[in-house]
């Protein structure tokens, strides 16, 4: 390789569809190979099919990757450049590299442009994959455009990464049988050939290439909606054909940047987990402050704050233990639509032989609750999980944990699984709690 040329790498996709994940990691790989090496990271908006291409896919392409702070330092569209590449289809026709033949079918009058295939072996080192040797004869001469003002993929992207002194193309690896063909091209025109780099395959978790049909997988720009922080997905999708060296799972764009080594990617492909996605997601969260982590479930949190119920000082209360059960926004969701969060707001329905602990009689567990009551309500200063813990402990010892446990947090969320009492009784304070045990002592008195 010739170390003096300037690292410039390229991430060209066509604006077709929304942006998905496979392009993202493939911009990601391009991005830290050109950063860490000191390098220029160039965008090219492939948007010269006029019929599929829209600007707004565009957008959530740019979008996407502005989001995941992956910072492009020039963007080009195709539909921009169409007299430069014009110019260089003449240039190969001059040359006789290139030559007008019949008619397509949707343009019976004009001519298809097909290059004139030398019908050589063609040979590259691949730095993923190692030499890969091509006989191009059977590619025969080959369309490089549907009519003189109109190229197409091959022809372009040869053209642009020529005039963009691109370095290293990195690309999966279902574009390799595209290398042979672009050689051919290139060296038609007399560019320098850039080295190749063709990343492996995310495959699905049910095997065979990942696909858009595949559940797991969404538009990139949804993962954002679904609370997957960009940290996460950065952190998720590197690892995907590409390690560093050790036993590291959590890494962060600054450490990726420093420490990108091209050769570290696999040749195998690597499998598309979301759970894994979930549980470094969930590792980002957890080192969010208590204020943070409010205002990342504050969008899930609307239509809540519009119950009569809701006080805003026992949610943030609540922040530490919602924080400890989510991987991402779906999981505070369900908490709500569940109705997981209601009792801390307000007292719960409860069912009579539900208070009562395993063959407990309905008079013990009335006493007990009764001397519960007695103990929080003479309970002076601090009320929390420790100081309540504290109170109650050595009579729940004294008596069986089951019959003064149970009851008690049973009362205070009518739920048969909820957390421990004395998390509950911290969030929801000293009045709260009393109310809500006398509720169910006036229960067992009926």
């Amino acid at each position: 390789m010739n170390l003096e040329k300037k690292i410039i790498t390229r991430m060209a996709p066509s604006p077709t569809g929304k942006f998905h994940i496979g392009g993202v990691r493939t911009a990601l790989f391009n991005y830290l190979f050109a950063k860490h090496n000191n390098g220029k990271f160039i965008i090219r908006s492939e948007d010269t099919d006029e019929w599929r291409s829209e600007k707004r896919f565009e957008d959530n392409m740019l979008h996407t990757l502005e989001w995941l702070n992956i910072k492009h330092d020039e963007f080009f569209r195709q539909s921009e450049r169409m007299d430069i590449y014009k110019d260089y289809i003449k240039k190969l026709i001059k040359s006789g590299n290139a030559y007008e033949a019949e008619a397509s079918k949707n343009n019976p009058n004009i001519p298809v442009i097909r290059f004139k295939n030398p019908n050589i072996k063609i040979k590259f080192t691949d730095l993923i994959l190692g030499d890969i040797e091509f006989d191009t004869t059977e590619l025969g001469d080959f369309v490089i455009a549907r009519d003189i003002n109109t190229p197409i993929y091959h022809l372009t992207v040869v053209v642009d990464d020529g005039l963009m002194e691109i370095s290293h193309v990195l690309r999966g690896q279902e574009h390799i049988n595209n290398t042979p063909r672009q050689i051919l091209i290139l060296e038609a025109l007399g560019f320098d050939r850039p080295k190749y780099a063709h990343i492996p395959l995310i495959m699905s978790p049910r095997g065979g290439k990942l696909s858009k049909r595949d559940p797991e997988v969404i538009p990139a720009f949804d993962y954002k909606e679904q609370g997957i922080l960009p940290e996460a997905l950065i952190n998720f999708l590197v690892f995907i054909g590409w390690n560093p060296g050790d036993d590291r799972e959590i890494i962060s764009i600054d450490e990726l940047i420093k420490e990108f080594d091209i050769n570290k990617i696999q040749k195998g492909g690597g499998a598309f987990n979301i759970e894994k996605l979930y549980w470094i997601n969930k590792h980002y969260l957890n080192e969010l402050s208590n204020n943070d982590f409010y205002n990342y479930i504050s969008p899930v949190l609307n239509d809540f704050r519009k119950k009569d119920f809701y006080d805003d000082k026992i949610m943030q209360n609540l922040i530490p233990l919602i924080r400890e059960r989510t991987r991402y926004l779906l999981d505070v969701e369900n908490m709500i639509k569940e109705g997981e969060l209601d009792f801390y707001f307000k007292q719960p329905e409860l069912d009579i032989n539900k208070i009562l602990w395993k063959g407990d009689k309905k008079e013990y567990t009335l006493s007990n609750l009764e001397k519960v009551h007695s103990i929080l309500l003479n309970l002076n200063g601090d009320f929390n999980k420790k100081t309540t813990k504290e109170a109650l402990w050595v009579y729940a010892e004294k008596i069986g944990k089951g019959s003064v446990l149970w009851p008690l947090r049973y009362s205070l969320s009518g739920r048969d699984k909820s957390p421990d009492p004395f998390t509950i009784l911290g969030i929801i304070g000293k009045e709260s709690a009393l109310n809500s045990i006398s509720f169910a002592i006036n229960i067992l008195k009926k």
